[in-house]
């Protein structure tokens, strides 16, 4: 029995390192080397017969050879592999099926029936009572994230470790309960906190996250939305100035149709001693006229500006670039400058733009102020002297009856 581990070892050996894939970075020689010591330790703490620790040292070797075939149902191809090394070397069928049985009880969901089951069952899961478990663990995570073709998350992974080590897994003989027990429970609280030391992590990761979204959403995103607001206003409050001067050209334009027909119509006439009753509501008439006409011309003509600016109001941010009249006396290499410096510092463009903006409201504001008093002294002119005429005629009427 001797010389049939020695040539188990070699074989098994070769057949791991030369045909299993290396996607099995868990379920490989390193693996079934450490069932094998557990074997070992486990034989030597128990009672049992020479016998049947080469036997279970034999099921150590072989009970995961099936993988350099497929891992889906490799209890049976491994023995499957043990039944052609066996038959090479002439060794009994009682040995054959008592290898077979401890390799089936190697399956996680078989509960042991006798003893020799409950030792393989605890040496092929005795890392879950050593130091390195959690390295041995991440090999396995990684073998299923390669042969699996899927992403593993940390939180799935502790998930899984954590369910494993507290509802699937359990040591049967009293020498693992007693000797790798307490280090299973160790490995438990180690994977416990480096849960909570993951959802913290993860926290933070998503507080970043959703800080650099609010970032983004602050300062990337809203540029399009920024630079809409600025054009759509200052295209409004541009359509609002022509809409005033547009407005302020009507009334000089009447006034002026109105004025041109007094001019030769009706004051030549006033020199007849027969219409000095009308001389009051023409002055009254043509004053109304002269000052909507003085009102129209104030609320369109434009302001005259210095146009000069110096560089210390460029540093300083003092002078506003985008209006004309800040900078039409300036020379052109002193101009494009000034746009430079302004279009490098985005608060000084913005600023700029802010103050274009509320200066032409200022503007607008006024116009509109002034039309609205040049309407008001148009419509009330027009209502004075109407009445005024009316006055004059009745009583100029009277006055040649009256004769």
């Amino acid at each position: 029995m001797e010389n049939l581990l020695q040539n188990a070892e070699k074989y098994v050996v070769q057949l791991l390192t030369n045909e299993l894939d290396n996607t099995y970075v868990y379920h490989n020689l390193a693996h079934t080397q450490l069932v094998v010591e557990n074997i070992k330790e486990l034989n030597e703490a128990g009672e049992l017969e020479d016998e049947f620790k080469e036997i279970l040292l034999l099921a150590a070797w072989f009970h995961d050879v099936g993988y350099t075939i497929s891992k889906e149902n490799h209890e049976e191809k491994a023995i499957g592999i043990l039944k052609q090394f066996l038959d090479k070397e002439q060794a009994s069928s009682r040995i054959f099926d008592e290898v077979s049985k401890l390799i089936l009880a190697t399956r996680i969901d078989v509960e042991p029936k006798n003893e020799l089951e409950k030792i393989i069952r605890d040496a092929d899961c005795g890392h879950v009572g050593q130091e390195d478990f959690i390295d041995r663990s991440e090999l396995l995570r990684k073998e299923w994230e390669l042969t699996g073709d899927k992403k593993i998350t940390d939180k799935e992974w502790f998930d899984a470790n954590i369910q494993f080590l507290t509802a699937v897994h359990r040591f049967y003989t009293a020498y693992a309960l007693k000797e790798w027990g307490i280090r299973k429970a160790k490995n438990l609280a180690r994977i416990l906190k480096n849960q909570k030391k993951s959802k913290r992590n993860n926290i933070k990761i998503n507080q970043k996250r959703r800080a650099l979204e609010i970032k983004k959403t602050k300062v990337e995103l809203p540029e399009r939305g920024i630079e809409t607001m600025f054009r759509v206003a200052m295209r409004n409050h541009i359509t609002l100035s022509d809409i005033a001067d547009t407005k302020a050209n009507i009334l000089l334009s009447v006034n002026a149709i109105i004025i041109s027909m007094a001019l030769s119509n009706l004051i030549p006439k006033l020199d007849s001693a027969s219409n000095s009753h009308l001389v009051i509501p023409t002055v009254i008439f043509v004053l109304f006229t002269i000052a909507s006409m003085v009102l129209s011309v104030l609320a369109t003509r434009p302001n005259v500006t210095e146009g000069k600016f110096t560089k210390e109001d460029v540093v300083n941010k003092k002078v506003n670039l985008i209006f004309f009249g800040n900078f039409h006396k300036m020379s052109l290499e002193d101009f494009e400058w000034a746009m430079g410096e302004m279009m490098q510092d985005r608060d000084y463009l913005y600023s700029s733009l802010k103050k274009d903006l509320y200066f032409l409201g200022l503007v607008l504001n006024k116009k509109y102020k002034i039309l609205r008093i040049t309407y008001s002294v148009f419509m009330v002119g027009i209502i004075i002297s109407v009445i005024a005429f009316a006055v004059s005629f009745k009583g100029g009427a009277l006055a040649i009856y009256g004769n």
